[in-house]
């Protein structure tokens, strides 16, 4: 299929950096002596590469304890926070899917090596995007139902083909991690809101997980093919001193709804048009893990948990070495 056409707002550019920034939050804490996560999480004996390494290979972690908790900790946050506040609907899709889910949403056939596939004839989902973006697949939804708001936590499995020597440390990178997912589905002139109210869902973890972060509007040489403008979200992270994208919020117009037939029909209309549909990270748990352990810790080695994620760790504020 052919690349979608870039919104008129997108900075034109060859990369990354032609990216704009859009707004800042927080005040980066700048502190030299700032560990990175995997030094944290090691230290702490409940973060094991080398263990994961000796069953699985390289980029696999294995967390234990406290650090295992709060994965589980992070997720039921962002996913009461998607659902209780922003109007999301919770969805616990297939994890495997097949060859035409995955060219309806754009994997396929173009990224067909950042994929694991079975030895039968199914794929394992890079994202719950494919998942969720498929239940309106050969469908036609009345338009008083739109906008569709749905969000997933699951498991998320990439090949990292055209990642050799990067971020081979740690958790940044893996082949196998966790996010909460959020996808919309929308008719042609909601987009562009929905678009907005989504990178605000996405900020909105990040501003009550209180960790500094700044929005970027790509650049067309920096946008995914199948988006027509695309937000990304980048944490800071102390330990390595810099921004790193935590979400990428994406609005596909009806490039994927083209591909998949999804499409609306207006009230009392015949005529039906497809879809647009909108995707983001709300956000990358894995990724989030490192931003508060980076952000929450302590010069004697233990992390405090933010404020916002002890009722879902049974009331531990902080965690130590046993």
């Amino acid at each position: 299929g052919m690349p979608n056409i870039p919104a008129d707002d997108v900075p034109e550019g060859k990369d990354e950096d032609a990216n704009v920034e859009l707004r800042t939050w927080g005040e980066p804490n700048r502190s030299n002596s700032a560990k990175e996560h995997f030094d944290i999480g090691e230290a702490l004996g409940q973060m094991d590469f080398e263990t994961a390494a000796n069953m699985s290979g390289a980029r696999f972690v294995l967390l234990k304890g406290q650090l295992a908790r709060l994965e589980r900790a992070i997720a039921n946050f962002m996913l009461d926070l998607h659902t209780g506040e922003f109007n999301y609907t919770e969805v616990a899709p297939p994890l495997l899917v097949k060859d035409d889910a995955l060219y309806g949403t754009g994997q396929l056939p173009k990224f067909t090596e950042d994929l694991f596939k079975t030895t039968g004839d199914h794929w394992l989902i890079p994202t719950a995007e494919v998942s969720l973006t498929n239940m309106v697949r050969e469908q036609i939804v009345a338009e008083e139902e739109l906008p569709m708001r749905l969000t997933a936590w699951t498991p998320c499995f990439r090949s990292e083909a055209g990642s050799a020597g990067r971020d081979t440390r740690g958790m940044i990178r893996l082949h196998q991690f966790s996010k909460v997912e959020l996808v919309s589905i929308t008719a042609p002139e909601q987009s562009k809101d929905e678009h907005e109210r989504m990178i605000g869902c996405a900020e909105e973890v990040l501003k009550r997980l209180e960790l500094p972060f700044r929005t970027m509007v790509l650049s067309t040489g920096d946008m995914g093919f199948g988006a027509v403008k695309t937000y990304d979200i980048e944490v800071w992270l102390p330990g390595q001193s810099a921004f790193r994208e935590i979400s990428s919020v994406s609005n596909c117009g009806d490039f994927q709804a083209r591909r998949m037939n999804a499409r609306c029909r207006p009230k009392g209309e015949k005529q039906t048009k497809f879809v647009h549909t909108l995707n983001g990270s709300g956000l990358a748990v894995g990724r989030t893990m490192v931003a508060i352990l980076e952000n929450y810790q302590n010069a004697d080695g233990s992390v405090t948990v933010p404020e916002a994620l002890r009722p879902f760790m049974g009331g531990v504020t902080k965690i130590e070495a046993k």
